[in-house]
């Protein structure tokens, strides 16, 4: 153990990762100098390339021995970190941890925290906001909502809850755009678009059955989140996950002006734990405490009021 270069494992083993010197020195937060020395020592020691030395410029691709060796150093420091972490942390069991999209966390979860600390002030719940697909064991999470389309392999999952989708724009934009009313007005307004796939301008218009419609113009924003306080903010229109806007539509920051205009997502939430893993007293009471939330009747609400 004492002949490894650790220093130059890790930083190689996060080149790896990241597919590149600049992406892995700005992972490690050094310059990325440093990390092509790094490597290099690395390959005098081990008297072998790891680089492919005749790939393209530009490019960089791993010898066969790179590959095996980033793999493994990858593996082991992901461990490493797990266990190192987990001595660190010494969780009590009555302790849960859920990582969700920051979206998910900010605008459905964190509203309800309140209410959740009132049925069940014995449990720690702490959250993991995460934008990545992660699953439970990834962070040390004992449960996972997700967004997308389920099931995953290699976890437990569980349809959470549905969802609608449906154009929304701040009441200021609407009185500027000349109040808005039937879907033909969509043209003439500016769109917002979510990077999330399944909440895209085009899917919507397809499934509505509106034709004509520019949906590759406008914005792009990296979250639900971010793509509704564009909207709020008079930027433009958003296609809303319903769960997601009702705080925004019950204070009036956000509104829905084309009546009937929603497409209803199934399964847009899951539950994530993991594969075999029986939960203690505090992850199961979370459990029951968010599928009594999805039964919330906030899609009839939503309906209603569309």
């Amino acid at each position: 153990m004492d002949l490894l270069p650790l220093n130059a494992l890790r930083a190689f083993a996060i080149v790896y990762e990241t597919g590149g010197i600049r992406p892995a020195a700005r992972e490690m937060k050094v310059a990325h100098s440093s990390v092509s020395r790094h490597v290099r020592e690395l390959e005098e020691w081990l008297g072998t390339d790891l680089l492919d030395k005749s790939a393209p410029s530009r490019t960089l691709s791993f010898t066969v021995n790179g590959e095996a060796l980033g793999k493994a150093g990858l593996k082991s420091f992901r461990d490493l970190e797990t266990a190192v972490a987990a001595v660190r942390e010494r969780r009590r069991g009555n302790s849960v941890q859920i990582t969700t999209p920051p979206s998910v966390a900010a605008r459905w979860l964190l509203p309800r925290l309140q209410h959740f600390n009132e049925a069940y002030p014995w449990i720690e719940l702490s959250v993991i906001a995460d934008q990545l697909l992660s699953f439970p064991g990834d962070r040390r999470a004992d449960i996972g909502i997700r967004m997308g389309t389920g099931p995953w392999d290699n976890v437990d999952c569980q349809p959470l809850m549905n969802d609608l989708l449906f154009p929304v724009m701040s009441p200021r934009m609407w009185e500027w755009c000349g109040r808005p009313e039937s879907l033909a007005d969509l043209a003439g307004l500016r769109l917002l678009h979510d990077r999330d796939p399944s909440t895209s301008w085009e899917l919507w218009c397809e499934t509505i059955g509106l034709k004509g419609m520019d949906t590759l113009a406008g914005p792009r924003f990296a979250s639900s989140d971010l793509v509704l306080r564009a909207a709020a903010q008079g930027l433009g229109v958003a296609l809303a996950r319903g769960r997601l806007a009702e705080e925004d539509l019950a204070l009036g920051t956000l509104m829905r002006p084309f009546a009937d205009a929603s497409v209803e997502l199934s399964n847009a939430y899951w539950l994530v734990s993991e594969q075999g893993r029986t939960p203690g007293i505090a992850v199961s009471r979370t459990i029951e405490w968010l599928k009594h939330q999805a039964e919330d009747p906030h899609l009839e609400r939503v309906r209603s009021e569309g």
